[in-house]
């Protein structure tokens, strides 16, 4: 499909003096390349029907607003194309709309759809999405950049593995076999689309070239649970391990991209909202998921990356009216449970005692938030477009303040 949009002549701005790649003519701007890598929750399991609640915030309208179009639909980008490997069987390519998170049990939308949509408005050229992201994947194994070295077990784990009677030798060439290999997936994947860009996006000039504008990651839940990696993980510090790789892991990506300024973003694994918040139930994970908080949030402090990484506090986006909705839903699941194993009513006799609690215990708005507004787990950030489409316009803002950019988010 061709793109209604033509560029009108005019100078290129410098911008934190990006990593050109390929040649720009003076009648177009190049093509604005932007990488996206993480684990599940970069695929996105926010289903679409969890988009329509979104109106009831005064925050999160507006947003929806641009999400849609005036008939309800997801809204498709003119001017924003996307490549995208992991979520699905086979690589996903089109104008980005929803539908390119995680393909079971979808459509749904990753941070993806709202950072194109916000990023968008910001700049006046066309936008390439390039998305990696795979469920399931740790930083100090599968995405292990080649800096880092190789995995190293720690003392402990060695020991565990000789009181299990595993064979040594068996588990490190299992762990070497599997090092670094998502690493690979992505940069193999992002060089064959640069390669040949107009498989993607058929509107592309050559002649205008690319600009390799910005890095975007977002993972964390394999390190955060790897006990046997991190030993010490509830403790202070224990996360410095990940600080590093990820240090690595930004100055190889660009190395690797010939791209030696790349502005980087980093998701900050913020599931539950902020710490400070967290209630009884969540007391005993407070210390684990502020450390590794920190520690993903820490290389966007170094000196070296002063100005060009920056770090974003996904826990920020965390939707706590509805965590406070579900923890008022509790005793009637409890209800629910005794019901069932009580047997002493009909389904339909149950599910009307149900409905009289519900309608007790929660105005319409409520139940419409409670019923509506979540699509998944809650390491999915609930499988919420409310979440999700915040986290990826935080992205976007987070890029254009590294890259200089005047707020264009309204």
């Amino acid at each position: 499909m061709k793109n209604p949009h033509h560029f009108p002549i005019r100078c290129l701005l410098p911008i934190l003096a990006l990593a050109f790649v390929g040649s720009a003519s003076a009648e177009t701007k190049p093509l604005k390349v932007f990488v996206l890598a993480g684990q599940s929750n970069m695929q996105g399991h926010a289903n679409v029907s969890t988009f329509e609640t979104m109106r009831l915030d005064p925050k999160t309208a507006p947003i929806l607003e641009a999400m849609r179009t005036a008939d309800g639909t997801p809204r498709v980008c003119d001017k924003v194309w996307i490549s995208s490997i992991g979520c699905a069987d086979e690589e996903q390519t089109g104008k980005l709309t929803a539908g390119f998170g995680a393909a079971q049990n979808g459509p749904k939308i990753g941070p993806e759809f709202t950072f194109g949509i916000y990023m968008e408005k910001m700049v006046d050229e066309p936008i390439l999405i390039i998305k990696t992201s795979w469920g399931g994947k740790s930083l100090n194994t599968d995405f292990r950049p080649p800096s880092a070295g190789p995995y190293e077990f720690n003392a402990a784990q060695l020991e565990g593995f000789k009181k299990q009677g595993k064979d040594l030798a068996a588990m490190k060439a299992e762990k070497a076999e599997a090092t670094g290999v998502y690493y690979r997936l992505m940069l193999e994947h992002v060089k064959k689309v640069l390669a040949d860009i107009k498989r993607v996006y058929p509107d592309y000039d050559p002649k205008a070239g690319y600009e390799l504008a910005g890095f975007v990651w977002f993972q964390g839940w394999n390190d955060m649970v790897d006990g046997g990696t991190y030993p010490d993980r509830g403790k202070p510090g224990g996360y410095d391990a990940y600080t590093t790789v990820m240090a690595d892991f930004i100055r190889d990506v660009r190395k690797d991209l010939s791209a030696p300024k790349l502005p980087f973003v980093i998701g900050v694994i913020g599931v539950g909202g902020p710490t400070d918040k967290y209630g009884p139930d969540q007391q005993r994970y407070k210390t684990t998921h502020q450390t590794i908080r920190d520690a993903m949030a820490a290389p966007a402090s170094m000196p070296e990356f002063k100005g060009n990484v920056a770090a974003v506090l996904t826990e920020n986006y965390w939707d706590e009216q509805v965590t406070a909705l579900k923890e008022r839903e509790k005793p009637i699941k409890q209800e629910e449970k005794k019901l069932k194993e009580e047997g002493k009513l009909s389904r339909d006799e149950q599910k009307a005692e149900l409905e009289k609690l519900y309608a007790k215990t929660f105005n319409p708005t409520e139940l419409e938030i409670l019923r509506n507004s979540t699509s998944n787990f809650e390491f999915h950030y609930l499988g919420s477009a409310k979440i999700v489409a915040q986290i990826g316009k935080g992205f976007a803002e987070a890029w254009g303040q590294l890259a200089g950019k005047k707020d264009a988010t309204n």
